[in-house]
């Protein structure tokens, strides 16, 4: 369980330990481009980013991390698939962590040295494990891609690391199948007690992916399991960041932000509620206040439905009503409504 998974350094920040739950996200343009790299960083810690990941499979993007590393502000994670040096050299230019599968990086004598360096540097390695790579031998073992056998695999991993006398470790398992990845991670957090990186692979499009995401993601933290997390979307990257804290703060995991509550649409409703609705959800996010805000679709049900909301704003026929705590405060032309709320969240903190 978090409370009790060691503490890792990332950088500046910490995870495990019961320390909150930290997101991250991974960029997706060439890491060898460094303005579109840094760009798309400085975007997503806008957004709430706390940890970001990048791939290196070239030299030329493991020296662009050096030039990356000075323009942002949080810690930076280096992706390596297959070739050991990526990951010494991505150490050497600065990475805060590496995410290998120490799997398919070859020989032990090359995992050493990787080891070696991180040692040296004291950096924490990201032991990562995927189903759709699952070792053949484990696949029969278990009659197929089981939990059991991806808890294996990542054990085995573990094992081979902590072998070469390191233990600055996070563990990450991860499959698009989402029953099959809440059951590894119950396996898992019983048998170590590594920080764990938790997120649905290849979950999908903004869509879907948020929906699969959310409902692992929910039946995994809410059973105290994980110590920071990615949202895995087929999309800009930024949407991983605002989902991610959307399900942290319903889990009660995270605070502040403002939540944003509308009813459903339904025959009384009067005014274009979904517009006005996403209207407020976009207006909303850049402010730091923790406050709820309700946004009704008519004046009949909207006080009352609004009453555990600090703040609310109900539509009704060329006219609304602005609400607060449950009272009717006033009644303002339907076309001022959006800039009536943003006038009392502007002067929020002057009450």
């Amino acid at each position: 369980m978090r409370e009790h998974t060691k503490v890792i350094h990332i950088g500046d920040r910490v995870i495990g330990g019961g320390n909150p739950v930290l997101i991250q996200s991974m960029t997706n343009t060439p890491t060898e481009n460094v303005e579109a790299t840094v760009a798309q960083i400085l975007r997503l810690e806008q957004a709430g980013c706390e940890i970001i990941r990048c791939t290196v499979p070239t030299f030329e993007a493991a020296e662009a991390l050096t030039e990356i590393k000075k323009q942002i502000h949080i810690p930076l994670v280096a992706d390596i698939h297959f070739d050991y040096r990526m990951a010494i050299a991505a150490m050497e230019h600065g990475a805060d962590k590496i995410r290998i599968n120490p799997g398919n990086i070859g020989s032990v004598e090359r995992v050493k040295a990787v080891v070696d360096v991180a040692k040296e540097r004291n950096i924490p390695i990201r032991i990562g494990v995927n189903s759709g790579s699952l070792e053949k031998h484990l696949v029969e073992k278990y009659h197929g891609v089981t939990a059991e056998g991806i808890v294996e695999s990542a054990l085995d991993k573990v094992k081979i690391v902590e072998d070469l006398g390191y233990d600055n470790l996070v563990v990450s398992i991860k499959s698009s199948d989402v029953l099959m990845c809440v059951k590894a991670h119950e396996i898992l957090a019983k048998e170590i007690n590594y920080p764990l990186h938790v997120g649905i692979t290849e979950s999908g499009t903004v869509w879907s992916g948020n929906i699969k995401s959310s409902v692992g993601l929910g039946m995994i933290l809410g059973q105290g399991i994980g110590d920071t997390i990615r949202v895995s979307l087929t999309g800009d990257p930024v949407e991983e960041i605002k989902t991610a804290k959307l399900v942290l703060r319903t889990l009660g995991l995270r605070k502040g932000g403002i939540e944003v509550v509308s009813c459903p649409t339904c025959g009384r409703t009067k005014i274009n509620l979904i517009e006005l609705a996403n209207q407020v959800e976009t207006l909303v996010a850049g402010y730091p206040l923790d406050i709820k805000v309700a946004v009704m679709g008519c004046v009949v049900n909207g006080p009352g439905e609004a009453k555990e909301a600090d703040i609310g704003i109900a539509g009704g026929i060329g006219e609304g009503l602005l609400i607060k705590k449950g009272e009717v405060v006033r009644r303002v032309p339907e076309g001022e409504l959006l800039s009536t709320l943003k006038y009392e969240l502007d002067h929020w903190n002057e009450k």
